[in-house]
């Protein structure tokens, strides 16, 4: 089943055209998207947070769509802030894309506004076919760097290798990312099915376009010799490499924490898992840690946006979410166990233990090549299946 959803957000512009079920084959491609200029985001010129507040207030309500169930604490402090009933929903995204489409193609709109780990769908298809479109707050436009505006980046987050302090008390038992192409780790690499996982997917996209030097260092300084690839890149070499070497995959984060770091774990395992299951240790007593300088990278970041439901039923409060999650009260609760706000202002809250370094130890995306991943994508995914052992 999860083989299957994996192509709806290539499916979405067939059905924001079409209106009707989502189709895998014809339609609108990204590719056809590709030369037109995605829209900028709107500022209102009379800004008036007061204003504001007083108009959302008597919208009454409002629901947000997230990847992460942090939404949930979000809601909580929204609600308490301002008096302002908000429903935090967690959905993974290409279902929030897809229900989307369909609400903004009915004229039936629940979704206000929705936290987009999937960039490329946002600015390849939900933003260029108006189902959804950024707003920026005009009295934080400052405050955000001109990169992050369009779309509006909310946060970044980040999924890193990870290990059992206790299983490892030394340290991570992998040094580099080409050992876990090695026999001895057959089968021992935990992480979510990228079939079913967008950024995965955006991640080795990206490798492809702006990684493989770094890879063939890497690889370099693990063999003493220079890779010599059978396939495109290196990016390619090391994802056959990688998905050959019989990976368990599962649906959840929280599996591979578990997995990983529980108690009751007696194997050495790498996990590949997002640095927000890091709140296991403490509220689960869980061991584990990033694999603190591993070769060439611990792990990559990737962004959040914030966008609004062109067809908002509650427009104004969907504003002020946006507003509210771009301020350190708000976005705190998203940050969770690490992450950086798309507010330069905001101070990073926590390390994660291990990732004491996120610009230096991480792989990071290049929101100019989201597009790009969008496009790449269903390559990427049929390469990965057909070396999956």
């Amino acid at each position: 089943m999860r083989r299957t959803r994996k192509l709806i957000p290539v499916a979405l512009m067939a059905l924001a055209v079409a209106g009707c079920a989502p189709s895998t084959g014809a339609g609108v491609t990204p590719e056809t998207k590709a030369a037109e200029p995605l829209p900028g985001p709107s500022v209102d010129a009379n800004f008036s947070l007061d204003t504001l507040v007083a108009a959302a207030k008597k919208e009454g309500s409002l629901v947000v769509y997230d990847s992460s169930g942090d939404i949930e604490e979000v809601a909580k402090a929204f609600t308490a802030k301002y008096g302002i009933a908000m429903e935090g929903v967690k959905s993974d995204t290409p279902q929030t894309a897809e229900k989307m489409t369909r609400e903004h193609a009915a004229d039936n709109v629940t979704i206000d506004a929705a936290m987009y780990e999937d960039g490329g769908v946002l600015v390849g298809q939900l933003i260029p076919q108006g189902v959804a479109r950024t707003w920026v707050p005009a009295d934080l436009k400052d405050q955000i760097p001109a990169e992050n505006h369009s779309p509006l980046l909310a946060l970044s987050k980040a999924t890193i290798f990870a290990y059992n302090t206790r299983l490892s008390p030394g340290g991570c038992p992998v040094k580099n990312v080409w050992d876990l192409t090695e026999p001895e780790w057959a089968g021992k690499l935990v992480m979510q099915d990228p079939l079913g996982k967008p950024t995965v997917l955006s991640f080795f996209t990206q490798l492809d376009a702006h990684g493989n030097q770094a890879l063939e260092q890497a690889y370099q300084a693990k063999y003493g010799k220079a890779l010599e690839a059978g396939e495109r890149s290196a990016a390619y070499e090391w994802i056959k490499r990688i998905s050959g070497n019989r990976p368990v995959l599962t649906g959840s984060d929280e599996d591979i924490s578990g997995a990983i770091g529980a108690p009751s774990a007696t194997e050495k395992k790498i996990g590949f898992m997002s640095i927000s299951k890091f709140r296991n240790n403490e509220d689960k007593g869980y061991a584990q840690s990033a694999c603190e300088g591993m070769q060439p990278f611990v792990g990559f970041s990737y962004p959040k946006y914030v966008a609004i439901a062109a067809k908002s039923r509650h427009p104004n409060a969907a504003k002020l979410y946006v507003h509210f999650i771009m301020t350190e009260e708000g976005v705190r609760h998203e940050i969770g166990e690490g992450g950086v706000s798309g507010n330069g202002t905001v101070k990073p809250l926590v390390t994660p233990p291990g990732l004491a370094d996120w610009k230096g130890q991480l792989f990071h995306t290049d929101p100019k090549g989201l597009l790009g991943d969008l496009q790449n994508r269903q390559t990427v995914s049929d390469f990965w299946r057909l070396n999956h052992g």
